[in-house]
């Protein structure tokens, strides 16, 4: 009989955490799963460790090229993928032992995509300790319009979505200029064919931050102005003009980057544009900060 849950494990050269992924699966409440580790071309002992999960699992390992990023590996996942749902989990983050139960529970009385927080975890943590957690919103109909204008509200290695849904939008882009932002793209594109989004209310996982987890301000600018380039007509549609979440991450960006007079014109286009608080003050932040480096050169 097939699984009714599909999980896939991208990953690249996490020989050690993925062991702690793994060893979080077998603790399920509900078993009725496949495991599929889409090895994006290590060269440490992940397969090793794949192995010696096999008496306890049941589990697939696909190896492939090194392609930069996770979307070719959740893809082959996708496509190999035998279960009913399919269930995302970046081998450097675990869940918790009734996370499946749970969504299944969910996407059985009708969702159609399931999400929840995550607790935030140093890469560098040596105790179980819980630290923050991720706090993610309910979207709200039409999803895609909250999605598009208030930024991704979803952890992706909390969701379990229908396999039907990721194979129509065939899977996630494998665009470079998308790498790290490939998950809400992909989001963005299930929300145009279901508002059947819920987020459940327990904090079902863990999150590994540090590490060599995709990020840096060259990339967040490179993602924000490929989003613009693929979703641009749509925004100017429903909104007309940059949503504030967008400007925010371009001021924030091109300050790391110490390119203060773009990183000012998002910052004050921010404060200008929009009433949300948080991005507010964030913005005016950074605006003191530019206007106090500009006094202390001067």
């Amino acid at each position: 009989m097939m699984p009714k849950v599909s999980i896939i494990i991208p990953t690249y050269n996490r020989a050690s955490a993925l062991k702690r992924c793994l060893n979080s699966l077998t603790f399920q409440t509900f078993q009725d799963f496949e495991v599929l580790v889409c090895d994006d071309g290590s060269t440490d002992d992940t397969e090793e460790v794949v192995n010696s999960f096999l008496s306890r699992l049941t589990i697939k390992y696909y190896w492939s090229e090194n392609s930069g990023g996770p979307a070719k590996p959740r893809n082959i996942g996708i496509a190999q993928a035998c279960g009913k749902y399919l269930a995302f989990l970046d081998s450097d983050d675990w869940w918790k032992s009734q996370k499946l139960e749970k969504s299944v529970h969910a996407l059985e009385a009708g969702a159609n995509f399931v999400y929840h927080d995550l607790y935030i975890m140093p890469s560098s943590w040596t105790q179980s300790r819980i630290w923050n957690r991720t706090r993610v919103r309910q979207l709200v109909a039409p999803v895609f319009e909250d999605l598009l204008l208030n930024g991704s509200a979803i952890c992706n290695s909390s969701v379990v979505v229908r396999r039907e849904i990721m194979e129509n939008i065939q899977g996630f882009s494998e665009d470079t200029k998308l790498i790290a932002a490939e998950d809400y793209d992909a989001w963005l594109r299930v929300s145009k064919l279901t508002d059947a989004f819920v987020r459940l209310p327990d904090c079902l996982g863990y999150y590994t931050v540090g590490a060599d987890n995709i990020s840096s301000a060259n990339r967040s600018i490179m993602n924000i102005n490929r989003l613009l380039e693929i979703h641009g007509k749509e925004i100017k549609e429903q909104h007309g003009k940059i949503p504030g979440w967008m400007s925010y991450t371009l001021a924030s960006s091109y300050y790391k980057k110490k390119v203060f007079d773009k990183s000012q014109i998002y910052a004050l286009y921010t404060i200008k544009e929009y009433s949300c608080i948080d991005l507010k003050v964030r913005s005016v932040f950074i605006t003191v900060l530019i206007s106090l480096r500009s006094i202390f050169i001067h």
